[in-house]
This record gives structure tokens, C-alpha cells and sequence, in this order.
């Protein structure tokens, strides 16, 4: 079964005529719209939503449901909703299609970014997924920003020739304020400002790493994820021998010392260090606080017995031990919410 998955934002074209025009099968559609920003946005993105679940369903015959993204703007969260869907979606045997055209870049890049991680851990079925982009063939707002000058000179005729003082006041006010909006347009471009979200204006699209987790990684990863920071990696090789109720010796710290380097920032890079004195601070970069997040659900149930024992069975390999999946229950239900005409996600 191929299955789009389609955060709408305001295109309709872009989303629906490539895979009509280049006969693509589609059994399956996942849209998702916005639901930050003024009313009119989302009122628009709503609009466009149930407009395309309908031409899906009647055009291309594919089964469609549409879910809320609260939030457009909260990347991690986009990562994991993303993350859960193609992961759900593969466990379904379903063959995955990312449209990333649309919606605000948070979201865009947030799930790319979630294909590729599904990618690196599920290397089997990497074929099965697909990101994907539609150039547009004109863009409408330098088109809307003309018709609005070209309607304003019109209307600013008309006023001057108005004998009724109060219809000519209020020609003279939209006048004003199409002009207005016309110049910042011109100033501008189509957006204003920066806004600041969580304390910056900036949000880090981070990249994705290029190799599967290991099993005793997963263990330091959960670990750095629950506990923070450790001061040293000797702080936590003597952390996660407590959790392991193993013994800490200079073997077992040296396996820690060795997948950590693993995890930095010259391998794949979820782990970062900052250097103090003769000890390294260790803690979680971005990607690597998105892949707990990500396998947090699934990972925590396991992070006992389960993956104390993946990591006893390689006490004495210095390497790591061999690779395997992402640790995820291939029964994990994709994400929905109360049965109605737009369910809501769990991100």
C-alpha cells in the first residue's frame, strides 16, 4: 500500500496535481494541517485540508485522514509525531511518500529529517520511503501584491469623483491601507519580522546521523536523556554500572570511554563534550535529544531487563557488540486521537 504523508499549509497544487498528473498510485493519505497562527491562517489551512481530503478521496480513490498539528513552529515535536508516522506506517507494511512542499520549514525539514533516521535504523526497508518536493509553476503573491496596487489606483479614481462625503472617507481609508500593505510588500517580501520562539529566533535543524544505534549506545543515550549532563564520562560509566548493577572497573569504564567517542561528535554525533581541565562534559546534542524523545515510548519499556541484557551479553566487546533495529514494538499503533472529523495528534 503507498501512503502520502501531506502537512498541507496554504498549496493545494503542489500537493495533489504531481501525483495526478504523473499517475502515481496513492491508496493512502495522511494530511496534516496547522493550527498556530491568526485565525485566518488557519481557518485557510483547514479549508484547504477538507478540500483536498475530499479530491483525494473522489480523484485518486485513497483512503484519507486528516490530524492537527497544534504547534508548526515546535520542530521536536514535529520530528517524533513524524517519526511515529513512518515508523507505524512501515510496521503496517505500507510503502511511505513525504511531501515536504508545503507548511511552514519546521515542519518540512523536520520530517525529512524524520525519513532519513527512519532510513539509517530500518536499512532493510529504506526503499520504502520517499521524500519528496514539487516546484511550483508561478508563485502568487508578487501576482496578488500587482492586482492589489493596480484595484488600489482604481479605487483612489473613484474617491475623487465621489459626491458623498462618508463613502468617499471610507474609499480613502482602504486606499490607505492597501497602500500600506502594498509598500511593506515591496520593503518585505511576503513575511515580517523574526519571531522568537522558546527564547531565540532561531530554530536548529539538525541532521540526522549516518549509522544505527547500538544497543550499549541506546543504554548511554537513555541514560544522558533521564539524568542530564554527567561532568565527566568516568560520572557516567559509575552511573550506568549502578543501573547495570555491574561492577566499575577500568574495563567497563573504557567500554563507556569508547562508545561515547562513538556517539561524538567525530562519529554520530548525538552525544556533545565540552572539554574542562583533564574531564569532557559530556551531554545530548540536538539530534540526540530528538532520538530519545523519538525512542523514548518504546525505548523506556525495554530499558530494564531487556536492554540490561543486551548490554550483558557484550561486557567484554570493547566495540559495542553487533547492530540491531531501533528497539521499537512493531505493533506500535500509528498515532490518532478521538474518532471526529479532525483527530488530533499526539504531537
Amino acid at each position: 500500500m503507498q501512503t502520502h504523508l501531506v502537512p498541507v499549509g496554504f498549496d493545494y497544487d503542489r500537493l495533489i496535481a504531481p501525483l495526478v498528473r504523473d499517475r502515481l498510485s496513492v491508496d493512502r493519505v495522511v494530511l496534516l494541517q496547522g493550527a498556530v497562527g491568526s485565525a485566518a491562517n488557519v481557518e485557510y489551512s483547514r479549508t484547504l485540508a477538507r478540500k483536498l481530503q475530499k479530491d483525494f478521496e473522489n480523484l485518486l480513490g485513497a483512503e484519507t485522514e486528516r490530524y492537527v498539528i497544534e504547534d508548526v513552529y515546535d520542530y521536536d515535536a514535529a520530528f517524533e509525531g513524524a517519526f511515529d508516522l513512518i515508523n507505524a506506517e512501515l510496521d503496517a507494511g505500507n510503502e511511505i511518500w513525504v511531501n515536504i512542499s508545503a507548511m511552514p520549514r519546521t515542519v518540512s525539514f523536520a520530517f525529512a529529517t524524520a525519513a532519513h533516521s527512519v532510513m539509517i535504523e530500518r536499512e532493510d526497508e529504506r526503499d520504502l520511503i520517499h521524500t519528496y518536493y514539487t516546484i511550483p509553476e508561478k508563485y502568487l503573491e508578487t501576482e496578488l501584491a500587482e492586482e492589489l496596487r493596480r484595484s488600489t489606483d482604481l479605487l483612489a479614481d473613484i474617491e475623487d469623483r465621489l459626491d458623498d462625503p462618508e463613502l468617499a472617507n471610507r474609499l480613502a481609508e482602504r486606499v490607505r491601507g492597501a497602500r500600506e500593505l502594498v509598500g511593506e510588500f515591496d520593503d518585505r517580501g511576503t513575511t515580517i519580522g523574526a519571531k522568537s520562539v522558546d527564547g531565540s529566533h532561531i530554530v536548529e535543524l539538525p541532521v540526522a546521523s549516518f549509522s544505527p544505534v547500538k544497543p550499549f549506545e541506546e543504554l548511554i543515550l537513555f541514560k544522558l536523556g533521564s539524568d542530564g549532563a554527567f561532568e565527566s564520562v568516568s560520572e557516567l560509566a559509575q552511573a550506568l554500572a549502578r543501573e547495570l548493577d555491574e561492577e566499575y572497573t577500568d574495563s567497563f569504564r573504557s567500554k563507556v570511554i569508547y562508545n561515547v567517542d562513538r556517539l561524538g561528535p567525530g562519529g554520530k554525533g548525538y552525544i556533545e563534550r565540552e572539554e574542562h581541565g583533564k574531564s569532557h562534559r559530556t551531554e545530548l546534542s540536538r539530534i540526540g535529544e530528538l532520538w530519545v524523545r523519538a525512542h523514548a515510548d518504546s525505548g523506556n519499556e525495554n530499558n530494564g531487563d531487556d536492554a540490561e541484557a543486551e548490554a550483558t551479553t557484550e561486557r567484554n566487546d570493547a566495540a559495542g557488540g553487533p547492530e540491531r533495529g531501533t528497539g521499537r514494538n512493531a505493533s506500535s499503533p500509528s498515532p490518532n486521537g478521538e474518532e471526529s472529523e479532525e483527530r488530533t495528534p499526539k504531537w
